[in-house]
């Protein structure tokens, strides 16, 4: 299965249902299954945002020591990779082949600057135990086996 690394709060924020879509710099072709892993890093600052700490608090996590790191958190289907292709003031953006705006929370939680890539995903469902692995750089390939039964 093909993998992905995201800094928390941003991993968790996905696995929690929250965030619909990553925003990166690069886009890919991939479509389909996609593990989404917590990095060891934790973007502090950002826990500090009224916006992300209130939504971490309606799911229980009141520390960003509570963020778990380096694990697999869910998993979800990339469905769509869209380019940013005008940004309203970082009020809103609009996507390549998206009908609508992004707005609202979904845009306090990426960075929807013009050119970068939105991943779309879908259908995320968190894993019961995090899964401990280490991350790395880009896409990449995680067996997955902690998931069999």
């Amino acid at each position: 299965m093909k993998a992905i690394t995201i800094k928390q709060p941003w991993a968790s924020l996905i696995a929690l249902g929250e965030k619909r879509f990553e925003t990166r710099s690069w886009q890919t072709k991939y479509r389909g299954p996609l593990a989404i892993h917590a990095g060891k890093a934790v973007d502090k600052d950002a826990c500090k945002d009224y916006w992300i700490n209130a939504i971490l608090q309606q799911h229980g996590i009141t520390s960003h020591e509570q963020l778990p790191t380096g694990v697999v958190l869910a998993t979800a289907e990339l469905i769509d990779c869209h380019k940013v292709v005008l940004n309203f003031c970082e009020d809103a953006a609009v996507l390549e082949n998206v009908d609508g705006v992004i707005n609202g929370l979904e845009m306090k939680f990426g960075d929807y600057s013009e050119g970068r890539y939105a991943w779309e995903l879908d259908s995320v469902k968190p894993l019961s135990e995090p899964v401990p692995v280490k991350g790395q750089l880009s896409l990449w390939e995680w067996d997955g086996e902690a998931l069999a039964p």
